[in-house]
């Protein structure tokens, strides 16, 4: 499978966009819905806009860091939480997502065919 790198950054940001909807649906019934917001759907929803303008570098390794912790809290909450186990799944997978697309430009050159030595 390839993936250009200008692609694999528009599917990075559209992985985070549907984090952030993900979160904004979970929670939308929360007793702490502003706090679950800055906490949760805040971080994607600014996270894309850089992504998409290719301000690539930090912002990749930011949005792979806090897949990380996304896939945690996904873990965590389909274990314990079996009502909201949909949403868990959903953002376990997508979590997973974003930390394979921040990361492919990196693996890509560590371990493509053209790689200088």
């Amino acid at each position: 499978m390839t993936i250009h790198r200008d692609a694999s950054k528009s599917w990075l940001a559209g992985v985070l966009l549907a984090l952030a909807v993900l979160y904004i649906v979970w929670f939308r019934n929360d007793k702490y819905f502003v706090a679950s917001m800055l906490v949760f759907a805040l971080p994607p929803l600014l996270l894309a806009p850089l992504v998409l303008l290719r301000r690539t570098g930090r912002t990749a390794l930011m949005a792979g860091v806090l897949a990380l912790f996304w896939f945690s809290h996904g873990v965590m909450s389909a274990w314990t939480q079996p009502s909201t186990a949909l949403f868990a799944w959903a953002e376990i997978l997508l979590s997973l997502t974003a930390v394979f697309l921040s990361s492919w430009p990196g693996l890509k050159a560590r371990f493509g065919k053209n790689r200088q030595e």
